[in-house]
């Protein structure tokens, strides 16, 4: 520290004071206590002015507007640098504020001495001195903002922080007890699906005697009430009530003739038939019409247009046609023979090979021709079987209904069987004769294997076998015409089968073609 430089003590700090060296040699005592003195007379004149003139009170600076503009920064730096500069010297600071401080030409000028430097800190720590907290510039207000018809204020929130969770275990038997409620409500709609089924089969009442339920007769039949006021017919009996020679009854003096519609006879297909002709008169046309095709033939010939035929030579004419030629060899002349008329008879049968239709347009012909018999009217047929356990009855009942192109169904029952078919006239008599007539319902043979293969699946009832075995007694099987009669149109798009295990599966399966009286029917028949 011997080197270091320090201002003259006369200078006050100043930049521009003469800088001398620090003497090395025991300062003069007297004059150090005359200076002391002398500061300290100055430093309680200083004092006194102070505690005589009152410090201007600082201002503090007032919000700056949102729309404030750099000039009007700069001119409240200066006006709070002028209040600055009255409030007075030394003894006051001026108070802080938000603008720039000032240069350092305008703080007044002083000793540097420690005692100094610490009765300065002393006078700026006074209660009179001490510089007020400048205050934040005030938020804007959401009023002062641009209006946006887009921002909603509740939107902008203070993010929230992530908050730590706590470990939480699971109780003892917690998902043993789902699994418990699970596996109960499961059970539950079992046994509620089941109570369904169960209903539903079972049926309304299966009792014949209560199948038909008739409805009471309204209160007012519907042609009568536009003519009556009220529902009933009670008031019939007042006129007034009854709207009859009124205007605005609907019983006029016009007549309404309902358009005309064709009869469902009408609509059938009627083919005109030929006349029937005896053998004789068949005979006749057949002679006139084999002349008339010669007779054109040998125009032909005596044309030119066609060359004459071979002499047609048989055993009983070779010798007059062949002349001479059989006497010299006949054996040759017999060959020749017998190979023509063998060539006659190949020629003809080849003609009617040609003729004769084959299988695609004989089930063609076979499939117009069923076709043609149903647009002459439809007609159905219902039958009544004990028993269908024989696999041959089914089948005989199955193949015939899609070779016949008819349409129904077959019900397989444990007490009963019912077959209900539909078709044109010629395929329901066809039909119902090999039901009545071909078919012996009281036939029963075991199955071979490849049938016992397709009968595991069938239940016990329909099977020939009982459980012990042996062949079930068909002999009081017998299959019973229920109903037949002209219907408007087929209740059934194909034909099929289904097993019912009980009555109201079979009621059900026929009330949705409303069939369901013919199962009461065929169970009232005996």
């Amino acid at each position: 520290m011997a080197g270091e430089k320090r201002s003259f003590p006369g200078d006050h700090g100043a930049a521009n004071g003469t800088k001398v060296p620090k003497s090395g040699g025991t300062p003069d005592l007297a004059a150090a206590r005359a200076a002391a003195a002398k500061k300290a007379a100055e430093i309680s004149a200083r004092r006194a002015a102070a505690a005589a003139t009152p410090p201007a009170a600082s201002q503090p600076p007032a919000a700056a507007p949102a729309a404030s503009g750099a000039a009007q920064d700069r001119l409240a730096a200066m006006k709070a640098r002028l209040a600055a500069m009255q409030a007075g010297g030394a003894a006051s600071q001026p108070a802080k504020t938000d603008t720039a401080p000032p240069p350092r030409r305008s703080e007044p000028t002083g000793p540097r001495f420690a005692t100094t430097l610490g009765n300065r800190r002393v006078e700026s720590q006074s209660p009179a001195t001490v510089p007020t907290k400048s205050k934040a510039p005030a938020p804007k207000k959401e009023d002062d903002a641009p209006a946006n018809p887009y921002f909603d204020p509740k939107a902008t929130g203070a993010p929230r922080g992530r908050m730590s969770r706590g470990l939480i275990f699971n109780q003892h038997g917690k998902y043993l007890d789902q699994a418990s409620k699970l596996r109960a409500q499961n059970r539950l709609e079992q046994i509620k699906a089941m109570l369904a089924k169960k209903a539903r089969q079972e049926g309304l009442d299966e009792n014949s005697e209560r199948g038909f339920v008739v409805q009471q007769p309204p209160d007012v039949e519907w042609w009568d009430e536009g003519i009556l006021e009220e529902k009933t017919y009670d008031c019939i009996d007042k006129p007034g009530k009854v709207k009859i020679d009124g205007d605005d009854s609907i019983i006029t003096l016009y007549i309404q003739h309902p358009a005309i519609i064709k009869a469902p006879q009408e609509q059938r297909l009627v083919e005109a038939k030929p006349m029937y002709l005896t053998h004789e008169e068949q005979a006749k046309l057949r002679r006139m019409r084999r002349a008339a095709d010669l007779k054109e033939h040998q125009a032909k010939i005596r044309l030119g247009l066609e060359p004459p035929p071979p002499p047609k030579v048989k055993r009983g004419n070779m010798m007059r046609v062949m002349g001479e030629q059989a006497i010299a060899d006949p054996t040759s002349v017999e060959l020749l023979v017998e190979s023509q008329i063998q060539q006659r008879h190949d020629d003809h049968v080849k003609a009617n090979e040609e003729r004769k239709l084959s299988k695609e347009e004989r089930l063609a012909k076979l499939a117009t021709n069923q076709e043609k018999d149903a647009q002459k009217g439809l007609y159905t047929c219902a039958f009544k079987i004990n028993s269908l356990a024989f696999g041959k009855h089914r089948y005989q009942i199955d193949q015939n209904a899609k070779q016949l192109a008819l349409t129904g169904v077959t019900l397989f029952n444990r007490d009963m069987n019912l077959v209900i078919v539909e078709g044109g006239i010629h395929s329901i008599a066809k039909y119902k004769k090999l039901m009545l007539s071909r078919i012996k319902w009281g036939e029963n043979d075991f199955p071979s294997e490849t049938q016992q293969e397709k009968q595991a699946e069938d239940p016990d009832w329909m099977r020939p076998l009982d459980t012990q075995g042996k062949l079930r007694d068909l002999s009081q099987n017998e299959c019973v015409l229920v109903f037949e009669g002209e219907i408007r149109q087929r209740a059934f798009r194909r034909w099929g089968s289904k097993i019912c295990e009980t009555e109201g599966e079979a009621k059900e399966l026929l009330g949705r073609s409303k069939l369901d009286s013919l199962w009461a029917l065929a169970k009232s028949c005996k």
